[in-house]
């Protein structure tokens, strides 16, 4: 890590020095005015170090910013809030989660705990522990975080917690050999965490960050087409007539009760038996006994929300899924995403998770099948269903009409992609 001088940190946001300070193990940061939090920063990296007299005149000064905001009560409170907000800095993202439990078959990792002012002066020197590197196998949490495995795939006690923040800043996927210093666990903490990744799979992290950024990768219309391969008859009319292929955007769209959710399930059974691709669901906005269905069928979703959880909450979740299948489509494997469903989410928020799928020229992919009401723009397939053939069981319900796959020549060739015409001409005569 580079040695930042007073002005660089006076020059960033507030939320990169809490970033910066939580990756020094600065305790009570939150708690520090920007001036304090520099100072502090400073200090813990070996720059400039304050006299007693200042020392003193600062703490005299923090303990009448306290009166302070006692006077003030909830006004104050608020104002923090506020900051945080503006910053947006969050618990999750920047400091190591000793605030949480994980979702995790190992029974509470992490504890509550809530310190007070005094933390910083309890811990002596003789009750740290001297930086110890330690190098092992990443597994990712449904929240973004994870845990270094020093003995993979069996979880440990040595293991070591690994913030979302540096997941997200490394770029780290399931299996990554990534190696870097720890710090002890603090009080009420169970786990060791990464103070910060130096190597990732052998080369440094700082190459591994600097590389092509995904959004930057070129993008191809998709040509290696899925070859599902059933007998059942909406597959059949899915891969004849609505072809689509690895970086397709697929949307499954109709009215309520046209059988979106099912399209998606038999297409789940049916691509987790397919090799080489890296399969993963994520439900938002669905019905509880919808969720309690998918995780007992042969594809176990990621991550899982109701339709009680807010449109915000729901594209988190989505999101975070998305965000792990677009580094290992970077890494050059071959991702994809099943969402059910994109429908409650804000139009803007829905298209920017569609957008995520693309043919990575010379390289992966990452494909996002997802199901919503209607198109929402930008998809290189839309698989339309009707409502009235599917309550009548009349299969397969595809609506030719509403249906169509860009470029569809590219994944059936030419003949292909004109049969798919003669029979769309007959759906309009007929």
């Amino acid at each position: 890590m580079s040695i930042l001088d007073r002005d660089a940190l006076a020059a960033s946001p507030l939320a990169d020095l809490h970033a910066l300070a939580s990756e020094l193990s600065i305790d009570g940061y939150r708690r520090l005015r920007k001036a304090e939090l520099i100072d502090a920063i400073l200090t813990r990296q070996g720059g400039e170090v304050r006299g007693d007299d200042d020392a003193s005149d600062e703490e005299e000064e923090r303990s009448t910013s306290r009166r302070r905001r006692g006077r003030r009560g909830g006004r104050a409170r608020s104002g923090s809030r506020d900051d945080e907000e503006a910053t947006g800095a969050s618990d999750e993202d920047e400091e190591p989660a000793a605030e949480r439990t994980e979702e995790t078959d190992e029974p509470a990792e992490r504890a509550p705990r809530r310190r007070s002012g005094r933390a910083a002066a309890e811990r002596t020197p003789e009750k740290e522990e001297a930086d110890v590197v330690v190098e092992g196998e990443v597994e990712l949490l449904a929240n973004g975080s994870g845990f270094l495995r020093v003995n993979p795939p069996e979880p440990s006690e040595d293991d070591v917690y690994v913030s979302a923040a540096q997941v997200k800043r490394c770029e780290l996927v399931p299996g990554d050999r990534i190696s870097g210093p720890r710090r002890p666990p603090r009080r009420s903490e169970r786990f060791a965490s990464l103070i910060r990744v130096d190597t990732i799979n052998g080369r440094p992290a700082d190459e591994v960050a600097d590389s092509t950024r995904f959004d930057d990768l070129p993008a191809a219309f998709p040509t290696e087409r899925f070859r599902l391969g059933s007998d059942d008859p909406t597959l059949k009319a899915i891969e004849w007539l609505t072809p689509f292929g690895q970086g397709s955007r697929v949307a499954i769209v109709g009215p309520p009760r046209a059988g979106k959710t099912e399209a998606l399930k038999r297409l789940a059974a049916t691509l987790s038996a397919q090799e080489g691709i890296q399969l993963s669901l994520v439900l938002a906005g669905v019905r509880p006994e919808e969720i309690a269905e998918w995780q007992a069928g042969p594809v176990a979703p990621v991550a899982a929300v109701s339709f009680a959880a807010s449109a915000d909450t729901q594209a988190q979740t989505i999101e975070r899924a998305v965000d792990q299948a677009r580094r290992l489509a970077a890494r050059g494997s071959h991702a994809v995403v099943l969402i059910d469903t994109l429908s409650g989410l804000q139009p803007h928020a829905a298209r920017k998770l569609l957008a995520s799928a693309r043919n990575i020229a010379d390289g992966g992919s990452l494909t996002v099948i997802a199901t919503a009401n209607e198109p929402l723009g930008g998809e290189t397939t839309v698989i339309a269903l009707d409502a009235l053939l599917a309550s009548t069981g009349r299969f397969p319900a595809v609506d030719l009409l509403g249906s169509w796959t860009l470029r569809a020549e590219l994944l059936v060739g030419d003949a292909g992609a004109e049969a798919i015409a003669r029979a769309r001409m007959e759906a309009v005569e007929g």
